[in-house]
């Protein structure tokens, strides 16, 4: 079941702001894009597996060679960072901060996912947090015996959260708890969306389709016509809650579905650092940001916020739209989400 430039001095609003510029193409070249002819132009698609699901890229280019470079130059992005970001694989550079509680020489890729993480941490005063392994723990656990956690057992687990107690230097990450732990999968597919991104425009790929379990896009799929993504309904498998026109923003989408502990998905894989247990209010929530880190992160903290204070936060954020989906199936959405009607 799948889910989903440097440390800055300043941890206010502007800092969140200013990491959206990462990997953001701008209006002014998605419209140039549109109108240009597409003609010469072939479709080309690769995929491979990371983050424990099928990764896809679609692109238009107008000669294989160089398409198929492209593809496995954004393929590489995404592997390298599933590689370093995965809670599973011994090798991993998170995998090894959770057994020994400190890592040397942490990889500049973790370093930036770090600092966005706690920057994100702060500015949502704590609803993100990449300190609830243990919490995860817990509850999977106890699920493989057919229960729920008992209340010491989260409360024990709820202890060891907090992003304040990771320290993140540039030669060295500390968790400073025996216990501790991260997780890195409220961004790190959002995050190799941007480098995957930034590897085909490299290449001269001005339109492609990415799908790490996130979402971005460049340029258009036809002349005139935007690449288009369908939002899964929560509850209705198949079916579609909304159309999403890409227009060079990346989209990611959290959901109580995606990973559950309770068939009614009142306890599910995003949980609340201040309870302990999962939000009760959405049943997904799909961000549009300008990076695939800022989209991925938002859509997990807007879970655990709820929707007053998610509509609130993004409203104070350039370029960041976002869709809600309540658990009774009611829906509500800034007001230029791109959602494309017939």
């Amino acid at each position: 079941m799948r889910r989903r430039k440097l440390l800055s001095a300043s941890l206010g609003l502007g800092a969140l702001a200013g990491l959206a510029s990462v990997g953001y193409l701008p209006k002014s070249l998605l419209g140039s894009d549109r109108s240009g002819a597409l003609a010469g132009l072939s479709l080309y698609s690769g995929s491979g597996l990371a983050f424990g699901t099928t990764v896809t890229i679609k692109l238009l280019h107008d000669d294989p060679r160089s398409a198929e470079a492209a593809i496995q130059d954004a393929l590489d992005q995404v592997k390298k960072i599933d590689a370093l970001m995965s809670l599973q694989q011994e090798e991993s550079q998170v995998f090894q901060l959770n057994r020994h509680g400190l890592l040397e020489a942490p990889d500049r890729h973790l370093l930036y996912v770090l600092a966005f993480s706690k920057q994100l941490s702060m500015l949502t005063a704590g609803a993100f947090d990449i300190t609830v392994q243990p919490l995860w723990t817990v509850f999977n656990q106890a699920c493989l015996r057919g229960a729920l956690p008992a209340p010491e057992d989260i409360a024990a687990a709820k202890s060891l959260v907090s992003w304040r107690r990771l320290e993140v230097r540039r030669q060295q990450v500390c968790l400073h708890g025996a216990g501790m732990a991260i997780t890195l999968n409220g961004v790190a597919q959002g995050y190799a969306v941007d480098l995957a991104i930034e590897a085909l425009r490299k290449r001269g790929v001005r339109h492609a389709l990415l799908d790490t379990g996130e979402f971005g896009a460049m340029g258009s799929k036809t002349s005139g016509k935007p690449w288009i993504l369908g939002i899964g309904h929560p509850r209705q498998h198949d079916a579609i809650s909304a159309v999403v026109e890409m227009d060079g923003r990346k989209v990611a989408t959290s959901g109580d579905y995606a990973t559950f502990f309770s068939p009614d998905f009142i306890h599910h894989h995003i949980f609340d650092p201040a309870t302990g247990d999962s939000p009760v209010e959405l049943a997904s929530v799909t961000v549009v940001a300008p990076t695939g880190i800022m989209a991925d992160g938002l859509s997990t903290a807007f879970m655990v916020m709820g929707a007053d204070k998610a509509f609130s936060f993004a409203g104070r954020l350039p370029a960041v739209d976002a869709l809600l989906i309540f658990k009774n199936g009611a829906i509500r959405k800034t007001a230029h989400f791109p959602e494309l009607h017939a």
